[in-house]
């Protein structure tokens, strides 16, 4: 794919990712439920059937996208709605996986706890 076929993808649907898997470079264009470590989950909008289907598959990335604030995958902020893409669902074992355009939800993000700072204050006695 060129870089502006990336940039007319980006601008008019952001959620959208591109992935190239395995030795082949098999590429595969959808939406990414899950990003982990050894195991990378994903909507595959190739394997969709009708023109209606297409649709509403982007119409609700489009939701998930600007409505949500992206940390939560898209079948969990969505839940029901989204329930008759699951049939288009795949797994990709991440090693073998490059993310080559859009975003990668990772719930990894989520359990990452953020470092506090303590101060502690001591009175100064003379």
């Amino acid at each position: 794919m060129s870089s502006s076929l990336y940039t007319q993808l980006q601008q008019k649907f952001p959620f959208i990712s591109i992935l190239s898997y395995g030795a082949n470079n098999d590429e595969y264009i959808g939406i990414v439920q899950n990003a982990g470590n050894t195991v990378t989950c994903f909507y595959d909008f190739g394997s969709l059937k009708s023109d209606e289907e297409k649709k509403l598959f982007l119409t609700l990335g489009e939701k998930w996208y600007f409505e949500s604030n992206r940390m939560l995958p898209i079948n969990i902020f969505l839940k029901d709605e989204w329930e008759p893409f699951n049939k288009y669902f795949k797994t990709f074992v991440t090693k073998e996986l490059t993310v080559i355009h859009g975003p990668a939800t990772s719930l990894d993000a989520l359990s990452t706890k953020k470092k506090r700072r303590s101060i502690t204050m001591i009175k100064k006695l003379n």
